[in-house]
């Protein structure tokens, strides 16, 4: 493919700066219009980057635009799932920020309407591409610590009413749930991690600051396919540094963050050793990967394959989601998986 790759971003929060400057450093695709709600904040990043594009609030001129071939979908979480139907529809190849759906029924519809399409897609669970994460899968899978039989990965962050999305972000209708707005990346780092999916949920919740219409501290106990145990949590509430725990205990040694404790590969080891890595310890959306992943996707269009992390296997991760929050409201109840 010769030709550069036509990109449209629509919603301009603070993560499509950091889109943009991702999609600007590749140079296999061209930025060929911003749209928004607002036509001014679309008109705020074109000027910072210096773009020869148009600033649209018609999301409809946008999938008219033959120029099109991939939307950034940013804006708040309400309207991913129906504007990432209409891109599949249109033919548009779709990169959907998390979460791409808030309900069962938006999860279904989108997963079918892209494998209708035969359209390309990512889901924006960047930190598949972290340096400690990417080390992480490496050393499971080199068997550094035998069989997981733990893990352990948590999503501890206070987001509160300074935080630019809180508009949307803290109701049901258009936040969805601490799981969906923000605990979904510790959920889908289990199932990364691990290769495993989850077959049964328990969860329990409380909202102590009352700020969010739903409650804002969650955590769930999982059982994997293959018997592997796991408990991830996500506290809206806490007031913490941003922190996103991980421990992964197997069977001949354990991980915990960038620490790695094996004798299978270090048999004369009398202390942790420490991974020198970049670890997933900000909530800043510009510390994110977002260049790994962009790179990976447009690798993925150009090549015609799909990615590990597109709309069907961010599906499952969803799904997972949700039956925490079915689990949560109904006291604790075991949820088994999958839903359908």
């Amino acid at each position: 493919m010769d030709k550069k790759l036509g990109v449209a971003i629509h919603g301009v929060g603070d993560v499509a700066f950091a889109h943009a400057a991702s999609w600007l450093r590749n140079p296999h695709v061209q930025i060929v219009s911003v749209s928004s709600r607002r036509r001014e904040s679309a008109q705020r990043l074109i000027d910072k980057y210096g773009l020869a594009c148009p600033a649209r609030d018609n999301v409809d001129e946008v999938l008219a635009d033959p120029r099109v071939d991939i939307v950034n979908i940013s804006g708040p979480n309400q309207i991913h799932t129906p504007l990432g139907i209409a891109a599949a529809q249109a033919g548009k190849h779709l990169l959907v920020e998390k979460p791409m759906a808030i309900t069962l029924d938006e999860n279904r519809a989108l997963r079918d309407a892209v494998a209708r399409a035969g359209v390309k897609s990512i889901v924006s669970f960047v930190l598949r591409w972290n340096p400690l994460l990417e080390s992480l899968r490496s050393l499971l899978t080199a068997g550094a610590i035998g069989e997981l039989l733990y893990i352990e990965i948590d999503y501890w962050h206070g987001i509160g009413p300074w935080y630019s999305g809180w508009e949307w972000a803290h109701t049901f209708k258009t936040g969805g749930s601490a799981t969906l707005l923000a605990g979904c990346h510790a959920l889908d780092a289990v199932r990364f991690l691990s290769g495993r999916e989850v077959v049964e949920v328990s969860a329990m919740s409380n909202n102590k600051k009352q700020l969010y219409e739903y409650d804002a501290n969650v955590v769930a106990t999982m059982k994997l396919d293959d018997g592997t145990i796991a408990k991830s949590s996500v506290l809206l509430d806490a007031d913490i540094p941003y922190a996103f725990n991980i421990d992964l205990i197997g069977t001949e040694g354990s991980l915990r963050d960038n620490r790695l404790w094996s004798k299978r590969l270090l048999p004369g080891q009398r202390s942790w050793a420490t991974i020198p890595t970049i670890l997933p310890d900000s909530g800043d959306v510009h510390h994110h990967p977002f260049d790994a992943q962009i790179n990976h996707f447009v690798d993925c269009i150009r090549q015609d394959h799909e990615s590990h992390c597109n709309v069907a296997d961010a599906y499952r991760t969803h799904e997972l989601c949700l039956a925490i929050d079915r689990s949560a409201a109904e006291g604790g109840r075991v949820v088994r998986l999958p839903l359908e």
